[in-house]
C-alpha cells in the first residue's frame, strides 16, 4: 500500500505539468506534495517530507498571494 501511495504522488505531480492553468497546476501538485508527505512520513524519509513541504508551502503561498 506505501508504494500506491507513492506512484499516486508521483502521478499527480507529474500531472500537474500537463496543465495549461496555473492555478489548475498549483492545485494538483499541491495535493501530489500532501500524498508525497504522507508517503515519505510511513516510510521515514526525511528528505522528500521536506522537499514537499517546501514546494506544498510555495504552492499555497502562490495560490492565495
Amino acid at each position: 500500500m506505501t508504494n500506491v501511495l507513492g506512484y499516486l504522488g508521483m502521478g499527480l505531480v507529474m500531472g500537474s505539468f500537463l496543465t495549461k492553468n496555473m492555478k489548475t497546476l498549483r492545485i494538483v501538485n499541491a495535493i501530489g506534495c500532501v500524498v508525497w508527505i504522507a508517503y515519505g512520513v510511513i516510510t521515514k524519509d526525511t528528505p522528500i517530507v521536506a522537499t514537499n513541504g517546501a514546494l506544498l508551502t510555495i504552492n499555497s503561498f502562490r495560490l492565495w498571494a
